[in-house]
Parts: structure tokens; C-alpha cells; sequence
């Protein structure tokens, strides 16, 4: 790796806020101070977007490939055919093509390690589906193209870090989804996350239950009794700090949430409409579990904003700024780790802090 981190960026939907988001983060020179950004997608849409949003300033280094870049500029990798036509605010094929080649582009050298972390812009999930790509979103996308088991949807803000079981599942399969082995898997790679890449040693993690008031002991359903709470018990075995199942609306409407250093809630909705209410336009999406680090905006393409200079880049900013961290946190975890000397707790008496801890839940 570089003394300097390498960020690269895959442009998204063109139609979209995409170009807008990233193009207006970058206008902050303290990022450069910290990291070498390489924007995978078009010069040629860069600056209609430029013209467009009267962000001519910037100057964007053009690059063939990740090798050369210019570490005191902002580069830009040409990934698809100089005839893309932009059509802001439509949903066209041209655009999902010109999405997935530029994902395609940065994910490739985010394998050779000759880029550091990716952040992904928004696309559209419907639009992007082809023969090469059939998947519900980046997630399920890179979880795949890095032979992982399993990865966590994992929203960060500065108020909560919210995980959920089931991402992009329809809401008529989620019963059948939601699983002991499932529900376990996410349990552990979320405390390992906080642990490697947020440096929380001992995270305290909230479950909230799939049914309303957590299923109210099997009157409202079993699935608390039956798969969640199990998984949890497991997962205490372990050590790991779990608390629950918790009611979704007093959870989130108590404050509760405050008192967590990370939520796992049983579906999509469940837990990123709290989160995206508190948030606001300062969340981001991580994908946990992966061996490379990939953010992204908690939005999407907003086609309805598109070319209006009215979209916040504080979400794409942000996603910058936690890749960053996410790197400097597991390459301060990595050097900890390898003093063979040096055991998981830091001594006796943080093990039996842990211990009794569990013992009191």
C-alpha cells in the first residue's frame, strides 16, 4: 500500500446525483491531504456534470489505469464508450451498462490491491441487471466476486450502527428467511466489525425482534423463542456481548438505541427507516465482513434531483472519510494482533468484566 491511502470511486447511475455528490465532496482539499481519489467512470460525463452543476473548478487528472496516478490531483479512469449519452433523471440501459462497467473497473483493482478501498455511487438496481450482473445490489455483488460465506448491510452515523439479517429480501419470504444460522452469522460479523474496523474492544450489541413487541413471549409470533433468541444464546457462548430481542418501536423511540455500540435488526426496512430518520443525510452504508473495505451514500440515484445542484454530498463526503478510518482501524487491529504475545483480552480481568457481563443479561 502507498503512504498515502488510494480511494477509488465507481461513478454510479450518469443520470443520477451521482456525479453531483462525488464531484462536491471532492471540492474539500483536506481530502486530499488524506487520500488519493481515482474516479472509475467517463471524463466526458464528468464534465457535462461539471457544466451542468457549475463545478468547473475542478480539475479532474485523466489516468488509463490505477498505476498512474497523480497523488496531488484527482484522477479519473475512463470505463465506457465515449458515446454514452447522459439523460438526467431517467432511468435508461445505456446508464445500468455504464454503472456496472465502471463497478467492474474498480472492483477488479481493489482485488490487485492497486486501490485501497472503494466507495460505490449510487445505481439503479433495476436498471444495472444484465447477464453479467444479476444480483439485488452491491452487497450481494461483492459478497460473491470475494468468496465471503457471508456480509453485513451495515448503516454508520455518528448516532448508531444499524445491521440488518435480511437486506434486500421481499417481505412475503422473510419468516422463512429469518434463521438460526443466519441470524448467528450476522451476530458475529457485526461484533467482529465493531472490534476491526470501528476499535470498540468490548462491543455491546442490541437484537431487535422480527414480530411486533419482540413477539410478546409467542402470542405474536415464535420466531423470537424459536431463532433469534437461540442464536443469540450461541453467540454468548462466545463472548460476545448480545442483548434482546428488543421491541423495533420503543427500541428506537426510547432512545435505547444510545446505549448500543451496534443494532442488528431482522429486516431492511425494520432498521434503516430509524436509522435514515435520525441520520438523516449524514448516514452511510458498509458492507462488513468482506477482506476489503467498500462504503457508499445512504441514498440513491434521486433522479428527481438530478442536475439541479440541489443533492447534499454530506452522505458521499462521509462514506469517504469512514473508508479512510476503516483502514487505519484494521491496520491498527492487524499490528495489535500479531504480537503473538498479546492474547484477545488484555488481561484476566477484562475476561471476567465480559463474563459478568453475560451473567447479568
Amino acid at each position: 500500500m502507498s503512504k498515502k491511502i488510494t480511494i477509488g470511486i465507481s461513478h454510479g447511475d450518469i443520470n443520477g446525483i451521482s456525479y453531483e455528490v462525488i464531484l462536491k465532496s471532492l471540492e474539500d482539499n483536506r481530502l486530499l491531504e488524506l487520500c488519493t481519489p481515482v474516479i472509475y467512470g467517463s471524463p466526458k460525463v464528468a464534465a457535462y456534470h461539471k457544466k451542468a452543476l457549475d463545478l468547473e473548478e475542478i480539475n479532474l487528472n485523466n489516468i488509463r489505469f490505477a498505476g498512474e496516478v497523480n497523488h496531488q490531483r484527482i484522477n479519473i479512469i475512463n470505463c465506457i464508450d465515449d458515446n454514452i449519452r447522459v439523460e438526467l433523471g431517467k432511468s435508461t440501459k445505456q446508464a445500468g451498462e455504464s454503472s456496472f462497467e465502471a463497478l467492474k473497473a474498480a472492483v477488479s483493482d481493489l482485488k490487485e490491491e492497486t486501490i485501497d478501498a472503494l466507495v460505490t455511487g449510487p445505481i439503479n438496481k433495476q436498471n444495472i441487471q444484465s447477464d453479467n450482473f444479476r444480483y439485488s445490489g452491491h452487497t450481494e455483488y461483492l459478497k460473491d466476486l470475494f468468496g465471503v460465506d457471508d456480509v453485513l448491510m451495515l448503516m454508520v452515523s455518528e448516532y448508531m450502527k444499524v445491521g440488518v439479517v435480511a437486506g434486500h429480501v421481499p417481505i412475503a419470504q422473510l419468516a422463512s428467511y429469518i434463521t438460526f444460522d443466519r441470524v448467528l452469522s450476522k451476530i458475529r460479523i457485526l461484533n467482529q466489525s465493531l472490534r476491526k474496523d470501528f476499535n470498540i474492544r468490548k462491543p455491546k450489541i442490541a437484537v431487535i425482534g422480527l414480530n411486533p413487541h419482540a413477539g410478546d413471549e409467542g402470542l405474536l409470533g415464535d420466531e423470537e423463542q424459536q431463532v433469534i433468541i437461540p442464536a443469540m444464546e450461541e453467540a454468548k457462548k462466545h463472548n460476545t456481548l448480545v442483548f434482546g430481542p428488543f421491541p423495533a418501536d420503543g427500541f428506537f423511540g426510547s432512545g435505547a438505541f444510545t446505549k448500543y455500540d451496534g443494532i442488528l435488526a431482522m429486516y431492511h426496512d425494520q432498521g434503516l427507516i430509524p436509522f435514515k430518520a435520525i441520520s438523516r443525510d449524514e448516514g452511510v452504508n458498509y458492507t462488513a465482513g468482506l477482506p476489503v473495505v467498500r462504503t457508499s451514500p445512504a441514498h440513491g440515484t434521486a433522479y428527481e434531483l438530478a442536475g439541479k445542484g440541489e443533492a447534499s454530498s454530506t452522505s458521499f463526503h462521509n462514506a469517504i472519510y469512514l473508508a479512510i478510518d476503516i483502514i487505519k482501524n484494521r491496520q491498527m487491529y492487524d499490528e495489535i494482533n500479531a504480537n503473538p504475545l498479546r492474547s484477545t483480552y488484555q488481561s484476566d480481568s477484562d475476561k471476567d468484566d465480559d463474563l459478568r457481563d453475560l451473567s447479568e443479561q
